[in-house]
């Protein structure tokens, strides 16, 4: 049984890989401009700076697509993360407000930093996402009865409601729309070789020190008292996760804005593919997490072409209705 269920874990891995790998070069092949998949492998693997197909390639669309696919992941391993050590099946960094978070900051380094690096950008959105997480947990945790999966919840949309207003407030004070409908709508498609120089190594690093709490993450999803039971150090493993959370928000949204529901639908259907065991959700949400943002950025360029869709917009397609499905589930089970 064991040997027939290792087996069809390492099955969905390898099919998840091969469909991420066909996904990319897809997404890569066709745009305003359609290129063979030969020209993009040649482009990717023998790149030649004076063909001009070469250039669309390189420049263009291969920095788009990567950087669709890496804060893919990033979104969609950190909403398991939340989800594991909360114990709350609808916990995701934008529901909860940690993107909102991440994004006002970024608005008001537009309008108090102008001409500010990307790598400094970076930082603050990581300050933005941790500074919104800690005070969602504290007025979660305010009430009567302590911190719940509920009150998390409530918490975070009244936050991420807050700052989404004072982001608005600052755009147009500052005459900063423009700028920041980027960041309210998200996209990849400012995203560049530099940015994917300073954002891969974080997410990957992060991702890799995720895997590594998978156990203790898993006990803890089970239920605190069996956590403890099993020797898990849950103040310690909360903290921890959710600082792996805050910081693959904060890479995503200084890159790509703030899309949320990536992180709250993959997660659930990984655990529908191949159990709770966080060691293999967490890398396996990953893939999934970088298909779908791909897809979506994809479909995104595609719908209306040469216009581009918002991708949070997209994704939200997918995720408004799931979210809607979770919540009168929770509701019942109340």
């Amino acid at each position: 049984m064991k040997r027939n269920r290792a087996f069809a874990v390492c099955l969905w891995f390898i099919a998840a890989i091969a469909a991420l790998l066909a996904t990319i070069f897809l997404a890569t092949s066709y745009g305003a401009k359609e290129l063979t998949l030969e020209t993009v492998w040649e482009a990717v693997f023998r790149y030649d700076a004076a063909l001009s197909s070469h250039q669309i390639v390189h420049d263009l669309r291969f920095p788009r697509v990567l950087g669709a696919a890496f804060t893919g992941m990033a979104f969609a391993v950190a909403g398991a993360i939340m989800q594991g050590v909360t114990r709350n099946p609808m916990a995701d960094t934008g529901i909860l407000g940690v993107n909102a978070g991440s994004a006002f900051v970024v608005a008001l380094s537009f309008a108090f930093l102008p001409g500010i690096s990307y790598s400094s950008l970076m930082v603050m959105s990581f300050i933005g996402a941790a500074l919104a997480t800690l005070f969602i947990v504290m007025l979660g945790s305010a009430t009567p009865g302590g911190l719940t999966s509920l009150k998390l919840t409530v918490a975070g949309a009244i936050v991420a409601a807050i700052l989404h207003s004072m982001s608005t407030g600052v755009a147009i004070y500052f005459e900063l729309s423009q700028d920041l409908a980027f960041w309210y709508a998200g996209g990849v498609s400012g995203v560049t070789w530099e940015h994917l120089r300073m954002l891969v190594p974080v997410i990957l690093i992060t991702i890799a020190w995720s895997v590594t709490m998978g156990r203790s993450i898993t006990f803890l999803s089970l239920g605190e008292e069996s956590a403890v039971n099993l020797g898990v150090k849950t103040r310690r493993i909360r903290l921890l996760g959710m600082t792996a959370a805050v910081i693959l928000s904060g890479a995503s949204v200084s890159v790509a804005g703030a899309i949320g529901f990536v992180g709250l639908v993959v997660p659930h259907i990984v655990r529908r593919l191949i159990g709770v065991d966080y060691r293999l959700i967490t890398p396996l949400s990953a893939i999934f997490g970088a298909i779908l943002l791909v897809w979506a950025d994809f479909a995104s360029r595609m719908v209306n072409p040469p216009r581009e869709f918002a991708i949070g917009a997209m994704v939200a397609m997918v995720g408004v209705p799931f979210f809607l499905y979770l919540a009168r589930k929770e509701r019942r089970e109340l």
